[in-house]
């Protein structure tokens, strides 16, 4: 009896050992392939130099750093954060930068996966997110932020972590700090701000929230967000004065500090129109045309989180922050991972593995670029652009997708609305499933997603 017991314990195991095998070798070959491209971490060298400057007393935002002269960029916060960089050996620091890279990947499936299967099973839900990021690893905007030694990861995860969390538990109460956090580092998440704000206004408009405005997780965690957001700057301004009192009413104006709009890399709107108007400034026509998409998708997405379909509200977030944002690199684009896992999940394998294969392929480096002053760029054919843009294509497609989906759903829905606390998200439990139901058809399609 104890051999069967120990033997069926085993078993169970084995799906998640294999996993855990398989992901562990993916993450140190893709270690070994970093060294031996030779990344510079150009980025986490001046993340270090932010430091360096802050402990000094030095001028923030007249700093240069690196070889590529590269300036600051975030606000005052950002290089507070960055002084325990100081500490370290550029050597130990890279090492370390690269090592939370790769957890913090994981982290992000994981969160992702929650997203979309709230009810899965915990075992079920690692398990997958092992044989997903042994993949995902390999996508382009996760290479070029390890490359980099840049942040998207940490601020991706710090966004997903406050919209994964469960009403009544314990981390409820603590929802919105996340994203208070990574919009004082980065302003482009304060666009989840926006929409926790829009939903929850909204929500206690159409009185599907007993109670007290506080009762709503949505405009609970808009407020949480805001207050962590205003006390950690006002804070920093108390500690930098000088730097807070620029960046605020100067640096966040020029975006040509970040780089240069018509670059390849840059995969924003602000990007694609200006190498296909071959300028280097679009003017009012990226203004426009970031206006109608800010609205569209951020109205895709308040419209998604009131029909209690929250991926989709946090994945068309995230997309349309990254379009409308002046500059938004390829490196920003690690949303793809939550887009990815949301596809998986609801689509045939086929559609997940085209959108998975554009973000793969590197293909946006395949056109001709240069740095300044050669701007090879504002000369590119009209298949070189297509190829340069599109991360904003799979981004506008995959908004439209939602648009057309929630139209769809609008036309056929029936029966009662979401519950208020929005704390289920099931498509087993929206069409009447039971609980016990549901939670079996979300650990299949964590299996399903592991095999892929």
């Amino acid at each position: 009896m104890t051999v069967t017991v120990n033997l069926r314990a085993r078993l169970a195991r084995a799906p998640f050992a294999a996993a855990a095998a398989a992901c562990l070798l993916s993450l140190a070959a893709f270690w070994l392939a970093q060294r031996a491209a030779h990344v510079t971490m150009l980025d986490l060298s001046v993340y270090r130099a932010e430091g360096e400057t802050v402990l000094a007393g030095g001028d923030l935002y007249a700093m240069r750093a690196t070889s590529a002269n590269l300036p600051t960029t975030y606000p005052p916060f950002a290089a507070l954060l960055f002084t325990p960089l100081t500490l370290l050996g550029v050597p130990e620091m890279r090492t370390l930068a690269t090592a939370g890279n790769l957890l913090l990947l994981v982290a992000l499936v994981r969160l992702s996966l929650r997203l979309v299967r709230p009810e899965a099973p915990a075992r079920a839900l690692w398990t997958a997110a092992l044989w997903a990021s042994a993949v995902l690893v390999w996508c382009e905007p996760v290479w070029t932020t390890l490359r980099y030694g840049q942040i998207n990861l940490l601020i991706a995860v710090a966004v997903l972590w406050d919209f994964t969390r469960r009403e009544g538990h314990w981390g409820a109460r603590w929802a919105g700090l996340g994203t208070g956090l990574a919009t004082a580092v980065k302003l482009t998440p304060g666009l989840f701000v926006v929409l926790m704000l829009v939903v929850g206004v909204l929500r206690l408009r159409r009185g599907g929230v007993p109670g007290r405005a506080w009762g709503d997780p949505w405009l609970r965690k808009a407020v949480t967000a805001t207050a962590v957001f205003l006390v950690v700057t006002v804070v920093s301004a108390v500690v930098l004065p000088y730097d807070s009192r620029r960046f605020w009413t100067r640096m966040i104006f020029e975006t040509s500090r970040v780089g240069r709009k018509e670059e390849t890399a840059n995969q924003s709107l602000n990007g694609v129109i200006a190498r296909l108007l071959h300028t280097t400034d679009p003017g009012v026509w990226w203004l426009l045309a970031a206006v109608v998409v800010g609205a569209a998708g951020l109205a895709v997405a308040v419209l998604a989180a009131l029909r209690g379909d929250r991926p989709v509200a946090v994945v068309a977030c995230g997309v349309t922050a990254l379009l409308v944002s002046p500059i938004s690199w390829s490196h920003h684009w690690v949303w793809c991972v939550p887009a990815l896992v949301l596809l998986a999940s609801r689509v045939r394998p086929g559609w997940t593995a085209a959108v998975g294969l554009v973000f793969a392929s590197f293909a946006l480096w395949w056109v001709p670029h240069a740095p300044a002053p050669v701007r090879l760029e504002l000369h590119q054919n009209p298949g070189q652009m297509l190829l340069s843009g599109l991360y904003t294509l799979v981004g506008l497609a995959l908004l439209a997708v939602f648009a057309l989906r929630l139209r769809h759903e609008g036309r056929t829905a029936s029966g009662p609305a979401p519950a208020a606390d929005d704390r289920v998200h099931l498509p087993a439990q929206a069409t009447g499933d039971s609980p016990r139901e549901a939670g079996d058809q979300a650990a299949a399609g964590d299996q399903a997603l592991a095999k892929e």
